[in-house]
């Protein structure tokens, strides 16, 4: 989008605002106008912050023909921030539009502004977009589609799986966990498996947390993932099959305690405890003399949540960790410990 040169005369005879009587305006908004039209692009700066800080809707328009036809990339990037705080369908379309500015921080501004978004009813105007060429485009929409859990976005959302661009896929993803639509799995399943990129396969395998256990499809997946050579993936994998209290993955929790990166094996034996199956009970006990203490307090969480009367006697040894914390998740586990014998 190639801004015009703006002057006050343009702004009161734009043909996009055939509607909109300047004059209708409150004093203090009607005010501002010659300032927004000022030669100096800092005096219309100030002057379109001082129209958004009177919060009236009525005086929306000047902010939006200043995001449209304003030269100066810094009033363009103010108006693009300061209309997040409205959803109106017309500032929703202006702010779409924006994504296809000529200058970078307007369209970051405007995408920033988009993915504000909290009411669903915008979700229509968005999905206008969602196919756009531009991939900056693309992705800044679907991220506005996310938290909106808009569900005509699923189709275009699955098609985006396969786009060229990575930004594109990762938000892709982002909406299809969102929506939680079963129809999602076998799609983000394959690109927890296959996708080429590390953070995406990574989403992919957060994404897929709203499957249910019996899911072989999806476990399969997870614990593919929990092979894969990045290990931000398989710590998300760890995380994801604790969050499905996956049964099926206890021999693979297990053995991941022993992963090269210790970020794997505390989601692991947090995992394990949420399985809470015993047989994970002599692993997750090695943990307690380990070298780094977020992983001693995490098997000593865990262990609480197994109950096992038989590691009683190893998380009495760890009462005398140097850490604090683990002295504390330590007593936390016994406590449920003695409460599950009485």
């Amino acid at each position: 989008m190639t801004p015009r040169p703006f002057t006050l005369e343009s702004f009161m005879t734009e043909p996009t605002f055939l509607t909109y009587d300047p004059h209708s305006l409150a004093p203090e908004a009607a005010a501002l106008l010659p300032r927004l039209a000022d030669a100096d692009a800092v005096v219309r700066r100030i002057a379109l912050l001082e129209l958004a800080d009177l919060e009236d809707p009525d005086a929306l328009q000047p902010i939006v023909a200043a995001l449209k036809h304003d030269t100066s990339a810094d009033v363009r990037s103010e108006a693009a921030r300061v209309l997040g705080a409205w959803e109106q369908r017309e500032i929703v379309a202006a702010l779409c539009e924006a994504l296809t500015d000529a200058e970078r921080d307007v369209r970051v501004a405007a995408a920033s502004s988009l993915s504000a978004l909290k009411d669903a009813s915008s979700g229509d105007v968005l999905c206008d977009w969602i196919d756009h060429p531009e991939p900056f485009v693309q992705a800044s929409i679907l991220r506005a589609l996310r938290e909106l859990r808009y569900a005509d976005a699923f189709s275009s959302a699955v098609r985006a799986l396969d786009h060229d661009d990575a930004d594109v896929r990762v938000e892709a993803v982002g909406v299809l966990g969102w929506l939680k639509d079963t129809r999602a799995l076998a799609p983000l399943a394959r690109v927890a498996t296959h996708d080429t990129n590390a953070e995406i396969r990574r989403a992919a395998v957060g994404a897929l947390g709203f499957a249910h256990e019996s899911d072989g499809a999806t476990s399969a997946a997870l614990l593919h993932a929990l092979k894969d050579p990045a290990w931000q993936v398989r710590e998300e994998a760890a995380t994801t099959l604790g969050k499905l209290h996956a049964q099926a993955a206890l021999d693979a929790l297990i053995a991941a305690l022993d992963d090269a990166y210790w970020q794997v094996r505390l989601r692991a034996a947090r995992s394990l405890g949420q399985l809470a199956d015993r047989a994970a009970a002599q692993p997750l006990v090695t943990l307690l003399s380990h070298a780094i203490s977020n992983l001693r307090k995490e098997a000593a969480l865990a262990l609480g949540e197994l109950r096992d009367p038989s590691t009683k006697d190893a998380l009495e040894h760890a009462l005398n960790d140097a850490d604090p914390e683990v002295r504390k998740a330590v007593r936390i586990a016994l406590q449920q410990i003695g409460d599950n014998a009485r």
